[in-house]
């Protein structure tokens, strides 16, 4: 059922201009599928699925390279529940904090990660700093993480 729902939310989100999630929960009791709007949320999180201005400054829910990371985090959840701490973002800057001699696992398995608007990454020892091209992507990576970990 999960993953069904998950599909049809990619769906939805591909082919209508979806501003809330509370639209995107109502199509999705339109399509038969009868949810919260914590499970959208989570779904959302989940799929790594972003909002993005038109260019028209109206935000709509898109799929990007970012939700790829639903297809690979099986890979990655495991060591980042392991080895991360915490997640926060100032600015364009993600800081996440690890266990000592966990940074550079994080750090690979971060930059395996399909995020399209890292400038790159630095690991130390228990610390890996992510620098993203704006503020905006540096919160939509957080919140990938947070939701990963």
């Amino acid at each position: 059922m999960k993953k069904a729902r998950q599909n049809k939310i990619l769906e939805l989100i591909k082919d209508n201009r979806i501003e809330t999630q509370e639209e995107l929960q109502e199509r999705l009791g339109d399509c038969g599928f009868k949810v919260t709007q914590a499970t959208v949320s989570r779904d959302i999180r989940e799929l790594g699925i972003i909002k993005s201005d038109l260019g028209d400054g109206v935000y709509r829910y898109r799929a990007g390279k970012e939700s790829r990371v639903h297809e690979i985090n099986g890979k990655f959840t495991l060591i980042l529940r392991q080895a991360v701490s915490s997640v926060a973002c100032a600015n364009n800057l993600v800081v996440v904090k690890t266990y000592a001699g966990m940074g550079s696992a994080v750090g690979a398995a971060v930059d395996a990660m399909p995020f399209e608007k890292v400038v790159g990454t630095l690991a130390g020892d228990d610390t890996l700093l992510i620098i993203a091209q704006d503020n905006d992507s540096a919160k939509s990576i957080a919140d990938i993480l947070n939701g990963l970990i």
